[in-house]
């Protein structure tokens, strides 16, 4: 999955892109330029909606550069100051 498509997914679990951008207290346009691949999902973010969405949208799937496996050392495990 693109990083892209991992974003619009998540908006549409959270309510909307609006609904997340509340959530994670950035701004709309900027959600926005995520689910259109025009800005990368930076790795806090991506941990962040990992947990609004239980899981069903993976970090690794909107920010699949960032070296998780090096930073975590579980599939699962977050960090807690990001």
């Amino acid at each position: 999955m693109k990083s892209a498509e991992a974003a619009k997914k998540a908006s549409r679990l959270l309510g909307s892109q609006a609904e997340m951008a509340r959530l994670l207290q950035v701004t709309a346009p900027t959600v926005n330029q995520w689910c259109s691949g025009e800005r990368a999902v930076p790795a806090k973010r991506a941990l962040q909606i990992e947990a609004l969405t239980e899981g069903l949208i993976k970090k690794a799937d909107l920010c699949p550069t960032f070296p998780w496996a090096q930073i975590c050392s579980e599939p699962s495990e977050t960090l807690s100051a990001a």
